[in-house]
């Protein structure tokens, strides 16, 4: 028995085991997983894929469900490794021929720092490829888990349709796989506060559709108020014209940008960087009066692209603005927008958000 543990490969009887794919078995009590290979014979052959350990608190013998995330949610290597979060990433190329990953083989801050010491070159992203999703999934697959997979909004990239194709194959190779491809309708850090509600609602032991549930009931409260350095990257990418690019330029305008509802809102302008820092403030603490909402039952974050002086000096503007108005919010989460957001806004976005926290 002890070379059925140790071996590479296995023969079963169809009998026996039923066909199963992946196969979970006790042998001198260690739990031993292992994939069909062929049917042969009236025989199936299993290959051993490895052995479950017990671990920590939260291991996968804990977890009723793995997590996937494109790299646009935004989320530090540090939080996404402690929390088992499998993150897989967009490429970013600046001469549109040679692709890296985003985050892995392209940092994030080398990745402004190019556009800012290049200012004529707009850099590209490309969509994680179906590949890539499989090499996520499949880990997740062999082990028996249910995954769940939260994508960039449908409406800025084929990331999610990327997935979807992904779980096709994996299905077929694995027929027992449970895969829910989910588009969180959101973008940068408020993908990635979807993406906690998730890591929160699944330690806490709930199964895969009951996370499901309570995370579509918030994915749409997502909002984001923001702004840049420089108007020529909107225009590059066709939110605004080349005459008021020009114009803009030469006046100092800076544009004022909101995300909802799947996608950006109309594009205001406003005088200077300092004034238009303001003004998101206003906006945003505006909007949060009007729709009468609750900071309490909301995560609130603040991100920026390269890191600027002028993101110091929003957040104390923020918290001071916050106290006058009846929030006793000192802290928040923080992020460096990442290369799916920064190649339209150019190396210094800067805005504040929020998405309403699950009722879990």
């Amino acid at each position: 028995m002890q070379d059925l543990v140790n071996s590479r490969a296995v023969l079963w009887e169809t009998d026996v085991f039923m066909n199963k794919n992946p196969l979970f078995v006790t042998v001198l009590g260690q739990s031993v997983v292992f994939k069909k290979i062929k049917c042969y014979n009236c025989h199936i052959y299993y290959t051993k894929i490895t052995k479950f350990k017990e671990k920590s608190k939260k291991g996968w013998r804990k977890m009723k469900f793995g997590i996937v995330s494109d790299s646009s949610c935004d989320l530090n290597a540090e939080y996404t490794q402690r929390e088992q979060v499998s993150v897989v990433s967009f490429y970013v190329s600046f001469d549109g021929e040679h692709y890296l990953k985003e985050g892995k083989e392209a940092g994030i801050t080398e990745f402004y720092q190019k556009m800012a010491d290049s200012p004529d070159c707009y850099p590209k992203t490309s969509m994680p490829s179906i590949q890539d999703y499989m090499d996520a999934f499949r880990p997740f697959a062999e082990q028996g888990m249910p995954v769940l997979c939260i994508c960039l909004t449908k409406t800025f990239s084929g990331s999610m349709q990327s997935a979807v194709s992904a779980k096709a194959e994996i299905e077929e190779e694995y027929p027992e796989a449970e895969i829910y491809v989910m588009d969180s309708q959101l973008v940068t850090g408020l993908q990635g506060s979807l993406v906690k509600e998730a890591v929160r609602l699944r330690n806490a032991g709930l199964e895969l559709d009951e996370a499901v549930r309570a995370l579509e009931n918030v994915r749409a409260t997502g909002h984001i108020f923001f702004t840049t350095k420089d108007l020529k990257y909107l225009e590059h990418g066709g939110r605004i014209g080349k005459a008021a690019c020009l114009a803009g330029s030469m006046l100092n305008i800076k544009p004022i940008l909101q995300f909802y509802d799947k996608e950006l809102g109309s594009t205001e302008l406003c005088r200077g960087r300092k004034k238009s820092l303001h003004k998101i403030i206003e906006k945003f603490l505006d909007f949060v009066e009007k729709e009468k909402i609750n900071l309490e039952e909301y995560s609130l974050m603040t991100g920026q692209g390269l890191a600027v002086e002028d993101y110091e000096v929003f957040k104390e503007e923020l918290r001071a603005e916050l106290h006058k108005r009846g929030f006793a919010i000192d802290t928040w989460d923080e992020i460096q927008i990442g290369a799916t957001i920064g190649v339209h806004t150019g190396p210094y976005p800067l805005g504040v958000g929020i998405l309403k926290k699950c009722e879990r």
